[in-house]
């Protein structure tokens, strides 16, 4: 196991390198700069401002630059936000993205691991048939359809919780329901799914023919081997939430990451682009890496050379 975890940190610097890379050549690429506008700089201003960010340079000296800094962790200074380290920027604006992500997730397991366990016991019954409705409904409806609709009903309707900013556990509620329902939907119908086909075989059926009580077979069991696909899910799923979501940080006016991500895009803040980017597919492949191991201890079957 120690050698398997060992390949698989050494494996996760140069993909992030090679994601890295990737970004920058789009970026590179793409049409404009950051300084471009409706109004065009004169030249000798455009000139300046080239020379202070290094873009006079060739192509291969400023990427060597670039991945040279990465490699350090260091990002560099984020060309909107004059004066402020990308780092900086990333662990002041990941805490949101993270409470919301970690509660909504928290939420779509308990809802989503409940409904599917009792749908594959009570399979083909009313709530088996209900539960996979709503599941149905849940993905569905987008987060930018969802948010807006609970905005108007519990905050404008209701005046139960306020509509948008951060501050407070009622600020909470709106965002981190409009992000569960998706994932309690998708964890729902993979519960189900795993459950049913852990429930046929053939291990279950010898426990149960050894005496052993419904709550033992279910718990101790079956539930290990059902839960495989849910925890398959869970690791790039997990890292999304955690890394912020565009859409539901913008209807909620909350500072996450992925508002912050998609306005350096637009204003072509490239270190703060490229800081981010590393952020997430490192944050991504740790999660999978963290996901493979955990199959060991739910499956006695599967061993890591």
């Amino acid at each position: 196991m120690l050698k398997f975890i060992l390949k698989r940190l050494i494996i996760i610097i140069p993909m992030a390198l090679l994601v890295v890379t990737l970004t920058w050549g789009l970026i590179r690429i793409a049409p404009g700069n950051f300084y471009s506008g409706e109004k065009k700089l004169p030249p000798a201003i455009e000139a300046n401002i080239t020379k202070k960010y290094g873009l006079d340079k060739p192509w291969y000296v400023q990427y060597g630059k670039m991945m040279w800094n990465i490699v350090q962790l260091d990002f560099g200074d984020s060309l909107k936000y004059q004066g402020q380290s990308v780092n900086e920027i990333i662990w002041r604006h990941f805490p949101y993205s993270a409470t919301i992500g970690l509660l909504a997730y928290m939420l779509a397991l308990l809802i989503g691991l409940s409904a599917g366990i009792i749908a594959a016991l009570k399979q083909n019954s009313l709530f088996d048939y209900g539960s996979m409705a709503l599941a149905m409904l849940g993905l569905s409806i987008p987060n930018f359809v969802l948010g807006p609709i609970l905005v108007l009903v519990f905050s404008l309707w209701l005046f139960w919780v306020p509509p948008a900013r951060w501050g407070g556990i009622s600020s909470l509620i709106l965002p981190v329901i409009t992000l569960a329902a998706i994932y309690a939907a998708y964890i729902a119908r993979l519960t189900r799914a795993g459950m049913l086909e852990v429930l046929r075989s053939d291990y279950i059926r010898t426990a149960r023919a050894k005496g052993l009580s419904e709550k033992t077979v279910l718990l101790k069991h079956a539930l290990r081997g059902g839960i495989i696909p849910v925890v398959s899910f869970t690791g790039p799923a997990l890292a999304s939430l955690l890394a912020g979501t565009v859409v539901v940080e913008k209807v909620f006016a909350i500072p996450g990451l992925g508002k912050i991500f998609i306005e350096s895009v637009f204003n072509r803040d490239e270190p703060l682009t490229l800081g981010i980017v590393a952020f997430l597919s490192i944050l991504i492949m740790v999660f999978n890496l963290a996901v493979d191991i955990s199959y060991g201890f739910l499956d006695p079957r599967i061993r890591y050379e």
